[in-house]
């Protein structure tokens, strides 16, 4: 990148920083780079470096996957390839894209496009374009429209990606309804990368994005959920889901969401339930361990979602929403359903979402010992996630409040220990298993074993472990009660 490339509008100071991010990174990555890109000159072919990778480049932070483009067809790029390129992959070649892999990473080279969308299905009906320029200007913002010939490391940026890039806007090659026009999805994409990036959105895109938000619904649930995921697990996910509320996105794929914002909270004490939300998601990820946590973040997205369908008010004039959490539970699995997410997942979310109020009581002395065992039982793999979503939902003003619950669980959690100390907490099952109750009642396997063993788990819970004797004393008073045994 030579400084003659370097747009005057931008300050040099963040210019000399993002060049040195650049020249860092395209030089740990050049070995394998600039070879491929003598492989094509060879062949008599163009490839540049393009895109994220440009984008991720300036920004120090190119990772193992290389997105390039070419003027070379599929067929062409498999013989430049070929002898070459440790493995190779060709199931993006219907989208004009051949994946390979070299030296640790993973490439994936992609002929030049001049794509248009059908106008129905949104899908992208690939023609292939003949210059670099015109394949920038279908790209979905300017930062990602900017190029690094190979190997010659020639910089391209006809649209102004470095001055955005330096000034953290997401704007648009074209215009920005030219654009949503092609793919309504990038609507979505606008959003993401201002939680991810920390960037702002322009103006003018913004307002597209709010005028053609209806468009969105031509977009499958799958590609939806994607960018949704992304933009959830982005670095501010506070700024990515405003914008999808403020500009109206929301409403057509997370309507629950944007229902928030009509609800006052149970105490008088928030703006309402959706600036809550927001403040709960924001605690959620302060309290992540290791990374992104896709389970938590939804959950603390979601938590509230019954209240507006469980809202009271009082003789008091006090709101109440009791049972929310039911509520909000089946509003969840339904919309995660919708939205096409994996089943193991759905039921994660969902379940988190179903115990966020069961601690709220503890304080006023109210648990036994059983009563703990049942919380750990219940919340099961998910009670690490469980004591963050609690503690990530005590937002309130109240400083004694807050103090008091927090110390009510931090009680919680020593009580949780204790029992466990003596107890298998995580592992809470009858005394006798199966074929001991078989044996003991006389009885082959069938309904009768499975209600025999969910009593015992029930009084393991209640009294904690029991021995042998104690075990079957109880399982024969029970099966006479229940007419089983004489």
């Amino acid at each position: 990148m030579s400084e003659a490339s370097v747009p005057h509008a931008v300050d040099r100071r963040q210019l000399t920083a993002v060049q040195r991010n650049a020249v860092a990174e395209l030089l740990r990555v050049s070995p394998v780079a600039d070879e491929l890109g003598r492989r094509f000159a060879r062949a008599g072919h163009e490839l540049h470096l393009v895109g994220g990778s440009v984008r991720d480049a300036l920004l120090g932070r190119l990772g193992e996957d290389l997105d390039f483009c070419t003027d070379a067809h599929p067929d062409q790029t498999l013989k430049v390839l070929k002898g070459w390129a440790e493995s190779i992959w060709e199931t993006g070649r219907d989208f004009g894209t051949i994946g390979a892999q070299r030296g640790g990473l993973r490439l994936e080279i992609t002929t030049f496009r001049a794509e248009s969308y059908d106008q129905v299905s949104r899908n992208p009906v690939v023609a292939y374009g003949t210059n670099l320029t015109d394949d920038l200007k279908r790209r979905d913002f300017t930062v990602n429209a900017m190029a690094v010939s190979l190997p010659d490391h020639r910089f391209t940026d006809p649209y102004g990606g470095l001055d955005d890039l330096a000034a953290k806007v997401i704007r648009t090659p074209g215009t920005p309804r030219e654009s949503f026009g092609d793919d309504p999805l990038r609507m979505l994409r606008a959003a993401r990368f201002a939680a991810q990036l920390r960037f702002a959105v322009h103006p003018d895109v913004r307002v597209a994005m709010s005028r053609m938000a209806e468009d969105l619904d031509r977009i499958t649930a799958e590609r939806i959920r994607d960018e949704f995921t992304k933009l959830l697990c982005g670095a501010d996910p506070i700024t990515g889901l405003r914008l999808l509320v403020d500009t109206g996105l929301a409403e057509r794929f997370l309507p629950e969401l944007t229902g928030l914002k009509l609800e006052i909270d149970e105490h008088a004490q928030h703006k309402d339930v959706y600036e809550h939300t927001l403040t709960v998601v924001g605690n959620a990820v302060a309290l992540e361990d290791d990374g992104p946590d896709f389970v938590l973040r939804m959950a603390a997205l979601m938590h509230d979602v019954g209240k507006p369908a469980t809202k009271a008010v009082g003789p008091d004039g006090r709101v109440s929403f009791h049972h929310h959490e039911v509520v909000g539970a089946r509003l969840t699995k339904a919309r995660m359903k919708a939205m096409r997410y994996p089943k193991d997942v759905t039921v994660q979310v969902t379940k988190l979402v179903g115990l966020h109020l069961r601690f709220y009581g503890y304080g006023r002395g109210e648990w036994t010992d059983s009563a703990v065992r049942r919380y750990v039982t219940d919340a099961g793999d998910l009670l690490p996630r469980l004591h963050k979503l609690t503690r990530s939902d005590c937002t309130t003003r109240n400083r004694r409040k807050a103090a008091q619950l927090a110390s009510d669980y931090d009680a919680l959690e020593e009580r949780i220990a204790r029992i466990a100390a003596d107890e298998d907490l995580a592992r809470v099952r009858p005394d006798l298993d199966g074929n001991a109750i078989m044996e003991l009642l006389g009885v082959p396997p069938g309904p009768v074993v499975g209600q025999a063993w969910k009593h015992l788990k029930d009084v393991r819970l209640e009294k904690g472990p029991l021995d042998r004797d104690a075990a079957e004393a109880e399982l024969l008073r029970w099966a006479r009660a229940e007419g089983i045994v004489d």
